[in-house]
Formats: structure tokens, C-alpha cells, sequence
């Protein structure tokens, strides 16, 4: 049997996760390489826009539950243990139920649509003439 509450305090740590990495972006102690990869984690986990929408069946959850994962994961890995700590600690105590928005990412993934489609009308276009 299926039991709710693991599968919720792994969501809890996910979001605490993702927050703690968000504050320990522009720490100096945190290699170039997983600040990257924060960065592109953590600025499209907290995108108010998704690469893929989520009312696309099955693909617009998809890359929430798989992608984003991935990536926290990868950033994680990647962090000294010492910092990942003290930013945990830090998330925990600053998180209160809501996350923060990066309308920059919002913005990027704006951009790769309006490309996307830009792309496929000028194909169309070129059809029909």
C-alpha cells in the first residue's frame, strides 16, 4: 500500500532543496560548474512559465518530474557539503509555504516559444509558396 505522507516529505525537501540552492548560487565557496547547472535548475523549477505546458497530457508533467529532479539532484552532488548544509538550514527557516518567481527564466522560455512558432510559420509559409 501507497502511503501519502513519505511522498509528501520528499516533496518538502525537494522545495527546500531547490530554495537552498537558489540562496547558495552566489556563494563563492560553490564550484562554476554547479552554479550552472543551479541556475538552469533553479531558474526554471521556479519559472512561473514551463518549457512544456502542463496541459499537454502526460509531456507538460513530464519535464516537471523528471527534469527539474534531475537537475537539484545533479546541483547537489556538485556542492560541498559544508555549504549545502548551512543553506539548508537557511532554507528551512526562511521557506514559508510559497516560492519565489524568476520572471527572467519566465521570460527565456517566452522567447524559445516565440522562436518555436516564428520557426514553424516561416516553414508553412515556405510551403505554400
Amino acid at each position: 500500500m501507497i502511503t501519502i505522507k513519505p511522498l509528501k516529505e520528499e516533496m518538502r525537501q525537494l522545495k527546500t532543496d531547490t530554495y537552498a540552492l537558489y540562496l547558495s548560487y552566489k556563494d563563492p565557496r560553490v564550484p562554476w560548474y554547479a552554479k550552472v547547472i543551479i541556475a538552469a535548475t533553479v531558474g526554471y523549477a521556479l519559472s512561473p512559465i514551463d518549457l512544456i505546458p502542463d496541459f499537454i497530457p502526460v509531456l507538460g508533467l513530464l519535464d516537471d518530474l523528471i527534469i527539474v529532479p534531475i537537475g537539484i539532484s545533479l546541483a547537489l552532488k556538485m556542492m560541498p557539503k559544508e555549504v549545502l548544509d548551512e543553506y539548508r538550514e537557511k532554507a528551512q527557516s526562511e521557506l514559508n509555504g510559497s516560492k519565489p518567481k524568476n520572471w527572467v527564466a519566465a521570460f527565456i522560455i517566452v522567447l524559445i516559444w516565440l522562436l518555436v512558432v516564428y520557426l514553424f510559420l516561416r516553414y508553412v509559409y515556405k510551403l505554400l509558396l
